[in-house]
């Protein structure tokens, strides 16, 4: 017969072991979409982008800081589509993805680069292990009503060739990976329009869009993009 003692042991061994099983973390989820290419820019006047290659990086890090200074400890992954960088920083001659991976060591975050679609479902739906659930979600990039362009005018002046629709949101994210309370952001332009519904229907958690246009120039003094109209969930 076992002692009392013994018996107590194992039971807190248990609960412990339960504890470490069953524990679920927070996971703040950061998607960076990516830059045109000022030779296709160049030509269009007023109605250019991205004069700054890192307009929609440095808005990323405003947000990590934020995060880490209210938890320090936060678990934050940072998904950015390389493809963009990369042709930017030929266009630039500079190593951009060199410097984003250097962003992410300082800012302690897992860095995921993804090149495709499929890729960066699989990096989004793999975010939460376990029991874990993404608590945030930001985005930073062009987008319009129905979509984030994760590319434009990069590969095509004023187009894009890789995005995130609205209507394969509930097809390709994979269910309960959102905290039901989750705080969903999308600081791309119009997002408010029709993706955040969608949003909402695919994932259970609300994300805040704006109704028109986004501004990033405050980016530039540490601060997040401004909206240029009413923001909506």
């Amino acid at each position: 017969m076992l002692s009392a003692d013994m018996n107590l042991k194992r039971l807190l061994l248990a609960a412990t072991l339960f504890g470490l099983c069953t524990a679920a973390q927070a996971v703040q989820v950061i998607m960076t979409g990516g830059v045109a290419l000022r030779s296709w820019e160049n030509n269009r006047g007023p109605l250019a982008h991205d004069n700054w290659w890192a307009n929609f990086v440095r808005a990323s890090t405003v947000q990590m800081e934020i995060t880490r200074g209210k938890d320090p400890q936060a678990q934050i992954v940072w998904l950015v589509y390389r493809p963009a960088y990369v042709t930017r920083g030929v266009e630039n001659k500079t190593d951009y993805i060199s410097r984003i991976r250097e962003t992410a060591a300082k800012y302690k975050v897992k860095l995921v680069f993804f090149d495709t679609m499929d890729q960066m479902y699989k990096a989004l739906n793999s975010a939460p292990r376990g029991r874990d659930r993404i608590t945030h979600f930001y985005y930073f990039g062009h987008s319009n009503p129905n979509a984030f362009m994760l590319d434009y005018s990069n590969y095509i002046v004023a187009a894009s060739t890789v995005w995130m629709h609205e209507d394969d949101l509930a097809k390709r994210i994979k269910p309960g990976i959102f905290a039901p309370d989750a705080e969903c952001w999308s600081y791309g332009c119009f997002t408010g329009c029709s993706m955040s519904k969608k949003w909402k229907q695919a994932t259970g958690a609300a994300m805040w869009g704006n109704l028109e246009s986004t501004r990033y120039q405050p980016v530039g003094d540490g601060k997040l993009p401004q909206g240029v109209g009413k923001w909506v969930q």
